[in-house]
């Protein structure tokens, strides 16, 4: 009887304590989720962004429009003197607190050409804001708040961000308030929209509405990943239908604190300058695949690009060791560097490759 007892406790013991270390092992332990915090929510990074994004309202005096009931010449002749009619046109947005000294970067269009502009922080705060400087090249427009105890957003680093990343962005939509949604990065370094002048937006299908521009789009830490800018919607509404739904576009965070510091520290946005135009020349390759070259079509006279020795009809293959197959990509690398800086370019001239070395410059000032 004793041996029949302890052959069925021993395999009962052993079961036991196999379920408790597969119970501590893959149940009581946290799991790795990548973007998607433990308890399923991203509450902790909003919390940590909000007080740091602010409702924008601006208000400008604009001419009314003549009454159109006002045909008559001695109508027109009554009414004008009375003297000009103006009257306040109103509109939101969006900002971010990016110093503790009270700095917030929005979008240019956000407040361009406003009287007026009244800043709301999500503690119930609220003050006036004053134009620093703006760069409507990156359509990026600094303002300036004196409050006390200000909250500044931790920025993101350019490579922490990736396709598939999931994403927040925090606004003031319609005028409803600090409000969030939830997206991903559907693309990074998007060009060729011709939105502005510089680009390399970021793509997000994270709800962006009227008010939300110049908002914070964050990431799972809470950390600032762009400035939302605009809805691409490509055209027209067609058949009741606004094509480009779900695609939304916000400037990289490095590109709004590159812009901050400048307008601060300079008045206004500093860029490097080569003096060279370029177009796309489509190849194939010996693989057989097309490929994006570019072909230098015209130099500043006594530019960087040509005292360097770029000649017409040369074709830029790298620039610091970075493949170039975009021009308006290449146009913003070189933007983003600073006068004096030695780049150097790769070229192939009639088939031969060529490498030089030229002086990035400033524009006007070469």
């Amino acid at each position: 009887m004793k041996q029949e007892l302890t052959a069925f406790i021993w395999p009962a013991l052993v079961g036991v304590l196999a379920a408790a270390l597969i119970l501590d092992k893959w149940v009581l332990e946290p799991q790795e989720t990548g973007n998607a915090p433990v308890n399923g929510g991203y509450r902790d990074a909003v919390a940590l962004a909000t007080p740091s994004v602010v409702n924008i309202y601006t208000a400008k005096l604009v001419d009314a429009r003549t009454d159109p009931h006002l045909n008559s010449p001695l109508q027109r002749r009554l009414f004008s003197n009375r003297g000009s009619r103006q009257r306040i046109e109103r509109s939101l947005g969006s900002g971010v607190i990016l110093s503790a000294a009270g700095h917030i970067v929005t979008n240019n269009h956000v407040i361009a050409g406003a009287d007026a502009i009244q800043v709301l922080l999500a503690d119930g705060r609220s003050a006036s804001a004053s134009v620093v400087g703006s760069d409507p090249e990156t359509d990026l427009a600094i303002l300036h708040i004196d409050l006390p105890e200000l909250t500044p957003i931790a920025l993101a680093d350019a490579g922490d961000i990736a396709v598939g990343d999931v994403v927040l962005a925090i606004g003031n939509p319609y005028g409803f308030g600090h409000s969030v949604s939830q997206g991903i990065v559907s693309g990074v370094g998007r060009f060729g929209l011709q939105l502005s002048t510089y680009e390399g937006y970021i793509q997000t299908d994270a709800t962006i509405h009227l008010g939300s521009s110049g908002g914070a789009l964050i990431d799972h830490q809470g950390r600032l990943v762009g400035i939302n800018t605009l809805i691409y919607t490509a055209g027209t509404e067609r058949n009741g239908e606004t094509p480009g739904i779900g695609i939304n576009l916000a400037t990289p965070s490095p590109l709004a604190a590159a812009v901050l510091h400048d307008i601060v520290k300079y008045g206004h946005v500093i860029r490097g300058w080569l003096g060279v135009s370029v177009e796309v020349l489509l190849s194939e390759q010996q693989a057989g695949g097309p490929m994006q070259q570019l072909i230098v079509t015209d130099l500043a006279p006594g530019g960087p690009a040509q005292r360097a020795g770029i000649q017409l009809n040369d074709i830029i293959v790298a620039m610091d060791g970075e493949p170039v197959v975009d021009g308006r990509a290449a146009m913003l690398q070189i933007a983003q560097l600073r006068p004096g800086h030695l780049l150097r370019v790769n070229l192939e001239r009639e088939g031969v490759p060529i490498e030089l070395e030229a002086v990035v410059g400033t524009r006007g000032n070469s």
